[in-house]
């Protein structure tokens, strides 16, 4: 959606830029005629393209502007088809096909948006309860795995798979249905502990989860899988929010010790694809037991345990 996004803002960029530059090109070559009332909507246009594309290329909620993009197509479409009303000849034809053309993109941008709209809709998490004002971080993350995603919902759906992947639980304990019980390690050695609710959840698309009662770190949360184009993979996107312990501080020095927020969730979609597609986690033979080494300098290029070492883990 991102990528999408970006491409109907360089599109914008690109119009607008022609209708500032080479007014008199555009209005010759569309077949609108060279009066001053065109000679002023023209430039006005490319403007209104401008700031489309500084939206669709800068900011994040690419479905709002791709929805501007829309209205102003509309308009676009509404002007082209006054002037086909009036216009005869070769100019007449040359209106006709600019107006086809920018039909087509008015379909594009429709599409864009209304995808746009849906998955804002589905990436939204629950309220966090107990959260303190202004300590709260949203996180977002995405990868493809290859695998359907019946399987990779599954995997995450049996809750107690996610240590497998996520470097900071230590364990996630299933309690009922719907409900459970998380524990994870935090900076300088302490643990948290949290129970958990699945909120919503659609089978096979999409999970939404919230911390519960007195949480250490309340916490919310969804993930859902969007079969990708290729027909075999999956998209895998999840939202996080939740409370940093000690606020502004807690964060900053969870950052200092190479805990910052944003790249644990992005390892941590890293390594279930890993598990997914290989079955287990790559890691360093530097550092084969991963969270459980602190002092994992230096590394070397990662290869299989040895039977030694396997052992070894197994009695630690």
């Amino acid at each position: 959606m991102q990528r999408q996004g970006r491409r109907l803002g360089w599109l914008s960029f690109g119009l607008g830029v022609a209708q500032l530059a080479a007014p008199d090109t555009v209005r010759r070559i569309s077949g609108v005629d060279d009066s001053a009332r065109s000679r002023a909507v023209v430039p006005v246009v490319g403007a209104r393209e401008l700031v489309h594309a500084a939206g669709l290329l800068t900011s994040r909620r690419k479905g709002v502007w791709a929805w501007t993009r829309v209205a102003g197509d509309a308009m676009d479409l509404t002007a082209l088809g006054l002037a086909i009303a009036h216009r005869g000849g070769r100019r007449r034809r040359r209106l006709v096909g600019v107006t086809g053309a920018v039909a087509g993109i008015t379909v594009l941008d429709l599409l864009t948006a209304v995808r746009a709209s849906r998955t804002q809709n589905i990436g939204s998490v629950p309220a966090v309860r107990g959260a303190r004002k202004g300590g709260s971080m949203e996180l977002t993350a995405t990868t493809t795995i290859r695998k359907p995603a019946s399987d990779v919902y599954a995997f995450w759906r049996d809750l107690e798979n996610l240590p497998s992947f996520m470097a900071h639980l230590e364990q996630v304990r299933t309690t009922g249905d719907r409900t459970s019980r998380w524990s994870a390690s935090a900076p300088f050695g302490n643990d948290v502990e949290w129970d958990a609710e699945i909120t919503d959840e659609t089978p096979g698309e999409r999970i939404e989860w919230r911390s519960t009662g007195k949480a250490d770190v309340p916490n919310a949360g969804t993930v859902w899988f969007t079969p990708a184009p290729d027909g075999v993979s999956t998209e895998v996107n999840v939202v996080l929010v939740y409370e940093i312990p000690g606020g502004a501080v807690g964060k900053a020095v969870a950052k200092y010790f190479g805990e910052e927020p944003h790249q644990q969730l992005d390892d941590d979609l890293r390594r279930l694809k890993q598990v997914l597609e290989t079955g287990e986690v790559v890691r360093s033979d530097g550092a084969p037991w991963g969270k459980r080494a602190r002092k994992e300098f230096p590394q070397h290029p990662a290869q299989p345990l040895s039977d030694a070492e396997l052992e070894k883990g197994a009695d630690a």
